[in-house]
């Protein structure tokens, strides 16, 4: 008979952020593929029986290739009953989940996804803020920037001064991310705040202004930006102005959402 997959989100390092059935799952695991993001402590919760493989990446160097992580996958899930492919935070964030469903699809494999939480709202909680706030934030918008990328750019369609942005995998390039920002038409004077190694004893939290932002030190990776006036939890009325009279803000596709 064979074996299923599961996708697992591993949160974002304190092992007591685990779903129950997370927790479950890694201690009826025959093998358990990880992510270089998943922290040592949700590892010692890995059953001793279990096979566990690291398949992650460090400062770009790459373990397995996307494709032979898949094949492992396939492979593993023909002589096991229960495999677990572990990832820092939530498995459809930012973490190739898409390409491995593909294969597994494709191969005929079971497989189920286990939510896990994810960096942005680790990393909210610990600034202590909410990303929406119906009367400063009414939608979110997740993204990624970094230069590795095909699409560097923020696609910055239907953004107004409501949006909370949140930025994985900023990198150290902070002037970049900033540019990109403020070419996006977001004011000077918008809040920021960099959260590096979110709910672990390494975390650090950095807020900031956009205006700033390009001078400030680079936090340890794993790290995200979030940009918005949640940031501080106050109405900014000069990014309100902003938007409004920006030659970005009151076209047509823009002036709907302000």
């Amino acid at each position: 008979m064979r074996g299923k997959v599961y996708l697992v989100g591993a949160g974002p390092g304190d092992p007591e952020l685990l779903t129950v059935k997370a927790l479950k799952l890694l201690g009826h695991a025959a093998v358990v593929l990880h992510d270089a993001l998943v922290s040592a402590e949700v590892l010692a919760l890995i059953g001793p029986g279990a096979e566990c493989i690291d398949v992650g990446k460090r400062c770009g160097r790459k373990l397995l290739t996307q494709d032979e992580i898949n094949a492992l996958l396939v492979s593993h899930a023909n002589s096991q009953q229960v495999v677990v492919r572990l990832k820092g935070g939530d498995p459809s964030f930012f973490g190739r989940a898409g390409e491995e469903i593909a294969a597994l699809r494709e191969a005929g494999v079971e497989f189920e996804i286990v939510p896990g939480i994810t960096a942005a709202a680790s990393a909210a909680a610990a600034v202590g803020i909410s990303l929406t706030d119906r009367r400063i934030a009414s939608q979110v918008l997740f993204t990624s920037i970094h230069r590795g990328a095909t699409n560097r750019s923020i696609q910055w369609g239907g953004i107004s001064s409501e949006t909370t942005v949140v930025i994985y995998m900023p990198g150290p390039d902070y002037p970049y991310v900033a540019e990109q920002l403020h070419d996006g038409g977001w004011p000077a004077n918008t809040p920021c705040a960099i959260v590096s190694n979110a709910t672990s004893s390494k975390q650090q939290i950095r807020t900031t202004k956009l205006a700033k932002l390009a001078g400030e030190g680079a936090l340890p990776s794993p790290a995200l930006m979030i940009i918005g006036r949640v940031v501080t939890g106050e109405t900014i009325e000069a990014a309100q102005e902003f938007w409004i009279n920006s030659a970005l803000g009151d076209s047509a596709d823009r002036g709907t959402a302000i």
